[in-house]
């Protein structure tokens, strides 16, 4: 039962990474898949981004797909929770909002922290299986 809740996680990540990856080429700001929502952007920046996410949702679907590729997802987005974080206490994000609340972002990074510790906790479950 805790591989199929891992799986079942895996491709819920490759649905919304699929999700984020359509809002950045189109531009559609909208809070979950679009961290950093209200702040200025340049089009191709968000481009770029969303070819960069098709990793994320490859590697998502492998370890769906392949237990083994599962420790790189969770290395990934271990960063991903460590860059997000950095780039909410910066000073260049401080600049950019000029005084508006960073407690949106750090939801979100809240969010995509706490799926990645339910990943964990039903890895090491279907591990334990084995």
């Amino acid at each position: 039962m805790n591989t199929k809740i891992l799986n079942i996680s895996l491709m819920a990540g490759v649905a919304y990474f699929c999700c984020m990856a359509v809002a950045h080429f189109f531009g559609l700001k909208y809070p979950l898949v679009f961290v950093y929502y209200d702040v200025p952007f340049q089009a191709y920046q968000d481009k770029i981004i969303s070819f960069a996410v098709v990793a994320y949702i490859c590697l998502f679907y492998t370890a769906a797909t392949i237990r083994a590729a599962v420790p790189a997802v969770l290395l990934a987005l271990a960063v991903t929770v460590l860059g997000l974080s950095a780039v909410n206490l910066s000073d260049a994000l401080q600049l950019v909002l000029a005084g508006r609340s960073t407690a949106m972002y750090w939801a979100q990074t809240g969010l995509i922290a706490a799926y990645w510790l339910w990943l964990v906790a039903f890895y090491l479950r279907a591990r334990a299986e084995d």
